[in-house]
């Protein structure tokens, strides 16, 4: 099997981090060597954040380069646009449609730009945009974007439900494990 690259983008305080822990636990269930690397930007005050999950037969290095990303999973329109440079041809971009404005917006430096989906979907790539904010409300908290767009990314796999039950279960607090199997699944059937 080829090495398939994911690439998992949003800002500080979205969950990139447990979003990717997760994929790597289902992956290495799975029995994929799996490498997950962490990029922070200023992740504590909102900043740009990406993670990389690289699996396959055999993984040398965890980075994604530039038309390299089978996926990219974003938890805000803004950095799907981002990171848009980084998918490769045939790659998908699955994008919860939330905007969070950066600080140049907030400061009035710069508009947020509209009609993101398009722009995207215009410079040829596959876009897959929900409402993963509502969804996650719906489940019980604002908090569980990350795993309502984990669940969006589960229909791009054969991985069975189990599997990725088994990853949820051995990722997430026990506290918050209801809450987190609504989110998903509300992802995955959105």
């Amino acid at each position: 099997m080829s090495t398939k690259n994911i690439m998992v983008v949003g800002v500080g305080g979205q969950g990139n981090v447990l979003a990717s822990k997760l994929l790597g636990r289902l992956l290495m269930n799975e029995g994929f060597d799996t490498k997950v690397s962490e990029v922070h930007g200023m992740s504590q005050r909102g900043g740009s954040v990406v993670t990389y999950v690289r699996f396959g037969e055999k993984v040398y290095s965890p980075v994604i380069d530039k038309g390299q990303a089978d996926f990219i999973v974003a938890f805000e329109l803004l950095e799907a646009s981002r990171w848009l440079n980084h998918l490769a041809e045939n790659g998908q971009i699955l994008t919860n449609t939330q905007r969070i404005d950066p600080m140049p917006v907030i400061t009035g430096a710069m508009e947020y730009p509209e009609n993101l989906v398009e722009k995207m979907q215009n410079a040829g790539a596959k876009v897959d945009a929900i409402d993963a904010l509502s969804l996650a409300e719906e489940a019980g908290s604002s908090r569980a974007v990350n795993i309502v767009m984990m669940g969006r990314l589960s229909n791009y796999f054969d991985f069975s439900e189990a599997s990725w039950n088994e990853a949820l279960l051995s990722t997430i607090p026990e506290r918050y494990m209801d809450m987190n199997f609504k989110a998903f699944a509300l992802g995955k059937n959105a």
